[in-house]
């Protein structure tokens, strides 16, 4: 039996996502806001990505182990074709392989939907990251040097793309 399932996400996985999200805001640079966000957040994150794929991670118990979804990179058409991507996996959940499922199951929806080219938006404090899209065939295409702040440490957003 396997340790986890990928499904649709749901209103009932609303805490989790957010809890899981809200982890990453409080003890990394991988989510960019300083401070924890509302559960209201979720509606962001299902209007962001609407008419995107979007899915959750549940452990065997049902639980929300992580989530990932696509979403526009820029809302003209002349950019129909690329697609940004946000995943997260709860900590107990990293390094099993999970991360690399989720990233194949979107990257298979998103060409059924058109998407041709995946970004990702990445901290350059974020180095576990960066290695898991190298490992992945992204190549870094672009870095905007001391452009974000938190908790007064100046990063870089380093900008990976991989044609899909």
């Amino acid at each position: 039996m396997p340790e986890y399932t990928l499904a649709p996400v749901g209103e009932s996985d609303r805490r989790g996502i957010v809890d899981i999200f809200n982890h990453y805001v409080e003890h990394t640079f991988a989510a960019y806001p300083e401070e924890k966000v509302p559960y209201a957040f979720f509606d962001l994150i299902l209007g962001i990505a609407r008419d995107y794929p979007v899915v959750a991670v549940r452990d065997v118990d049902g639980g929300v182990a992580g989530f990932g979804m696509l979403r526009p990179h820029n809302p003209m058409p002349a950019f129909a074709r690329t697609a940004e991507i946000t995943y997260f996996l709860r900590p107990d959940q990293t390094g099993r392989g999970i991360g690399s499922e989720v990233l194949g199951y979107l990257e298979a929806e998103g060409r059924k939907r058109g998407i041709a080219c995946i970004l990702a938006s990445i901290s350059s404090c974020n180095e576990g990251s960066i290695r898991f899209h190298r490992r992945h065939e992204f190549a870094e295409c672009g870095r905007f040097r001391n452009v974000g702040s938190k908790r007064g440490v100046l990063f870089d957003i380093v900008w990976m793309q991989k044609e899909i």
